[in-house]
């Protein structure tokens, strides 16, 4: 082994703590987020709630950065890419989410939609992002999407889902699986507020021509509704989103990506909790064999 295959493997070692915590914590916070936002769009617009959403963490972020003063991007084609992941995963992600979520979905059955993007990421790393998946892996792929289809197979039978909610699902799932490779390919280390304040200001800038040509002006200010904003502005936007980039930059986009066959169980524990959202015994059937697919992709890296 050389000198410096010994030292990379020495920093593999020896990542910080934050690192190693940082899966746990992040499907923690990000399977919450689907039974929090459902709350949220009952008492307001899932555009407007977007607007609201965003225009909040700019508020608490601002502040932040002009006190810290963190560096930002020095060239135009890294601004451009951090705005082109902040529309990917804000404007399309979560305003898809939200709406599908406005027209009945569950938030069970979004969050096993948006769980297949470990497959969609798969597929296309080879040739995005030069990343070699091994046999062990693909495996492991295909156990997620078998129990991922148990599961919504399951829970069909006990409730039922829009088309449109459906469409908008599949939407958020190209959403997502697109910024992980674009951020992936793209990406540049940047401060994690200089980071988010670009990508929430491109959020805010592009989801206000949708609030004015669909969205409608109504909101129900009560205490479930700020609770959902306090929650998904520090949980998601802040804490759970700067995780996420964080560790597709330091890892691999598959290996991240696979964490989102956890986010089915998860969430349906949080749904099933917070809003009483059924879960028949397939579908949990369906999650033990996804679980079992996280477990085969997210492994050690197979010497070839």
């Amino acid at each position: 082994m050389t000198e410096r295959s010994t030292a990379a493997a020495s920093a593999r070692g020896h990542q910080p703590l934050w690192l190693a915590t940082a899966p746990g914590l992040f499907l923690l916070l990000w399977s919450l987020g689907f039974p929090v936002a459902k709350i949220g769009t009952q008492h307001v617009d899932p555009l407007l709630f977007l607007g609201l959403r965003f225009t909040l963490v700019l508020l608490i972020m601002l502040p932040i950065w002009l006190w810290l003063r963190p560096p930002m991007p020095t060239r135009l084609a890294a601004w451009g890419h951090q705005a082109m992941v902040g529309f990917l995963i804000q404007t399309i992600y979560f305003g898809c989410c939200y709406s599908a979520f406005a027209l009945g979905s569950s938030a069970g059955v979004v969050a096993l939609i948006v769980s297949l993007q470990p497959i969609l990421v798969a597929l296309a790393a080879p040739a995005m992002v030069g990343e070699t998946i091994g046999r062990r892996r693909w495996i492991g792929f295909v156990l997620g999407f078998v129990g991922a289809v148990v599961v919504i197979v399951g829970r069909s039978t006990v409730e039922g889902t829009t088309v449109g909610g459906l469409l908008l699902a599949l939407a958020a799932l190209l959403g997502m699986s697109g910024a992980t490779l674009y951020e992936k390919r793209y990406g540049e280390p940047l401060h994690p507020i200089s980071a988010n304040l670009i990508q929430y200001l491109t959020g805010l800038i592009t989801t206000l021509p949708l609030i004015a040509l669909f969205g409608h002006f109504t909101l129900e200010l009560n205490g479930a509704l700020v609770g959902s904003l306090a929650y998904l502005v520090i949980g998601n936007s802040l804490i759970a989103i700067s995780l996420l980039l964080a560790m597709i930059r330091r890892g691999e986009a598959s290996r991240v990506s696979a964490l989102f066959y956890l986010v089915p169980p998860c969430a349906a524990l949080f749904s099933w909790w917070l809003i009483d959202e059924a879960m028949p015994p397939i579908a949990w059937l369906g999650m033990a064999i996804a679980a079992t697919g996280v477990a085969l992709v997210s492994g050690r890296r197979q010497h070839r």
